[in-house]
């Protein structure tokens, strides 16, 4: 069941109505009623899935117990491990196995020997890099004294369960959605207002520009071997939009949905591509991963602290594990490597906390230094997408190849009509108008709601709306779906 799709319009305001209005103010029906609703959502996937969920679930739910009511710090351990090694385990067999065989089986080939592949036909549970990160960081927060282990299992699995982020995120912690889960809650009329607002915000950036740009983005670069270097760089914009628009488009609806039921999820996006270096896109992508990995993995490994060797080698260790996590494939190693080597800079010299603040706050336009890190930084990211797009490394280098050609400096053309090239740049452009002069929000239209002229908000809304239903098609599924 898909944010953008007509099922999920009508399961929406099903669970809406019997949250606020059949459970009234008691929060243990609330709960209850999210719960259920939050596993017949993941049941619309694959229903035998979802017994995965249910036993990732009780296992960490138990050994949090067990580590809590234990006395000896060896048997904690054991406790800890165990739900490490099983969450891990299953992580590696169902998204892993086929890649390590298969890389296994080249090198193999590549020494003169021979060796039949052996592979799993399974596919790959939509969301379970997700919520064995919500149930790891609880169980590593528990080990590490952080907090206490929830002894009420509907709250605990609608913690790892709570629909709105349980396929794609954001990833949350224990320290930040249990309490809210835990505490009463009421219907609260300007919070659903905004909500709304940033579900319709999510949906055009889904809806209008993720899926314009992924027709013209998919037809590029499944293609690229006939194509010139202007239209290959024009695929690869595309791409840098797509992946931005879909997935923060997502984590807007998330966000949004959640705050229908009076559930506050952490931010995921701070608009990214205004960065002005490589450490702050880090820091506005993502938010919610690079923050796991930094807390669970930077810091543990001893963080900024040592040796510029100890740094460095930190770093590279997060951006490798990063891209691994996106999935089993050489090119999102690749990816992760070339964004270390882009970071490195700041972290030898120690700048990665220059550019903490929005660029350009509190004017309209940013300086001419200011654009010009914010284009350095944007062409960058650009070129590293194009790995992350890419099936392959050789793919890769291929299309960087044919881009760096003298046909770089012809027209684009490609098999679709000028007209909707035309059309969808020009939505792009209207796109990042209104995303930089919303920057300094949390997300992009939320000041909307200050203007005293009604009619031209509602304008606004009506607009929106128009545009969506002007060019949403099929339902599209998500990019981080399958991560």
């Amino acid at each position: 069941m898909l944010f953008n799709s007509f099922s999920f319009a009508l399961f929406l305001p099903v669970v809406f109505v019997l949250y606020w209005f059949v459970a009234g103010k008691s929060l243990r029906n609330q709960n209850m009623i999210l719960l259920v609703a939050s596993y017949f959502f993941y049941a619309c996937w694959d229903w035998r899935f979802l017994f995965l969920l249910v036993f990732s679930t009780l296992l960490d739910y138990f050994t949090g117990i067990k580590m809590s009511g234990t006395g000896t710090k060896k048997v904690k351990k054991r406790w800890f491990w165990l739900s490490v090694i099983v969450n891990l385990g299953f992580l590696g067999v169902f998204k892993y196995f086929n890649f390590f065989a298969a890389s296994m089986a080249v090198a193999m080939a590549n020494i003169g020997l021979h060796v039949n592949l052996w592979t799993l036909k399974v596919i790959l549970p939509v969301g379970i890099s997700f919520y064995t990160f919500h149930g790891l960081s609880y169980v590593i927060d528990i080990y590490k004294g952080r907090i206490e282990a929830e002894r009420h299992f509907i709250d605990y699995s609608l913690f790892v369960s709570f629909f709105p982020l349980l396929v794609a995120g954001p990833i949350e912690r224990a320290t930040h959605l249990l309490p809210q889960v835990k505490k009463a809650r009421t219907f609260d009329y300007y919070a659903a207002a905004d909500g709304l607002r940033q579900i319709l915000w999510g949906l055009f950036k889904k809806a209008v520009i993720a899926d314009q740009c992924a027709e013209f983005a998919n037809t590029i670069f499944n293609n690229s071997s006939g194509y010139t270097g202007s239209t290959l760089l024009l695929g690869a914009l595309f791409f840098t939009f797509q992946i931005y628009c879909d997935f923060s488009g997502y984590s807007d609806m998330a966000l949004g949905i959640a705050r229908l039921f009076g559930i506050d999820l952490l931010r995921n996006f701070a608009f990214p591509y205004f960065s002005r270096d490589i450490a702050e896109f880090w820091r506005r992508w993502h938010i919610s991963l690079s923050s796991w990995f930094r807390d669970y993995l930077y810091i543990p490994l001893g963080g900024s602290k040592g040796s510029t060797w100890a740094k460095v080698r930190n770093t590279f260790i997060i951006f490798l594990v990063s891209g691994f996590w996106h999935g089993a494939n050489w090119t999102f190693i690749a990816w992760g490597l070339l964004n270390a080597i882009y970071i490195m800079p700041s972290i030898i010299f120690n700048t990665n906390r220059v550019n903490l603040q929005i660029v350009a706050q509190g004017r309209a336009l940013p300086s001419l230094r200011e654009f010009s890190q914010i284009l350095l930084t944007f062409s960058l990211t650009v070129f590293g997408w194009i790995f992350f797009r890419a099936t392959s490394i050789a793919h890769a280098f291929s299309y960087i190849g044919r881009i760096f050609s003298k046909s770089l400096f012809t027209v684009p053309a490609f098999d679709a009509s000028r007209a909707m090239v035309f059309e969808t740049l020009v939505l792009i452009i209207g796109f990042i108008v209104v995303e930089w002069n919303g920057r300094e929000n949390q997300y992009a239209i939320a000041s909307l709601d200050k203007l005293k002229k009604r009619s031209f908000r509602y304008a606004f809304y009506f607009s929106l709306v128009l545009i969506i239903f002007l060019f949403m098609g099929r339902e599209q599924q998500f990019i981080y779906f399958q991560f």
